[in-house]
């Protein structure tokens, strides 16, 4: 993922970005703000790695926490859309999952799910199973989806 263009398109276009992550910990708003310049484009980042913090900073509610799962895709949809509703960003991503060691039957190791949402559109979601291949390794690879999905979303802005 090539991370300066990624800030260049969202600056042409007068987007700014939010994040809201669990199991990365704050790697995709790193590895955004790792890029001078990029305080044109990312607005804040939340890293909400508990139930509460997800509720609490991010408005998610009990009630989806507790019949879907921390890690689910309606989680990460309240993650998304409370990351723009809390924010001044027209773009935020979110991410919950199980980067490991662990895991159960129902929800295995490696599997993320995550969250678009944009201004004036659907939030969208999807999970990705990204298979055991280590804490690390499932962390990179949900880090480098996220900065993807950002990345696809800024075709919905025109340019300034």
């Amino acid at each position: 993922m090539n991370v300066p263009d990624l800030l260049g398109r969202a600056k042409a276009r007068g987007v700014m970005i939010a994040t809201a992550e669990s199991c990365t910990g704050g790697m995709v708003a790193a590895a955004l703000t790792d890029i001078p310049g990029s305080s044109a484009v990312v607005e804040r980042g939340f890293v909400t790695y508990s139930n509460s913090a997800k509720q609490q900073m991010l408005g998610v509610q009990a009630k989806t926490l507790e019949t879907f799962g921390a890690v689910s895709e309606e989680v990460a949809r309240e993650m998304a859309d409370g990351a723009l509703r809390r924010s001044q960003a027209q773009l935020a991503v979110s991410i919950t999952g199980i980067a490991g060691p662990g895991g159960s039957e129902f929800k295995p190791e490696g599997r993320v799910c995550f969250g678009l949402a944009m201004a004036g559109q659907p939030t969208t979601t999807e999970t990705v199973e990204f298979g055991a291949s280590g804490r690390a390794t499932v962390r990179r690879n949900a880090r480098d989806h996220a900065l993807t999905l950002l990345l696809s979303g800024l075709s919905n802005f025109a340019q300034k």
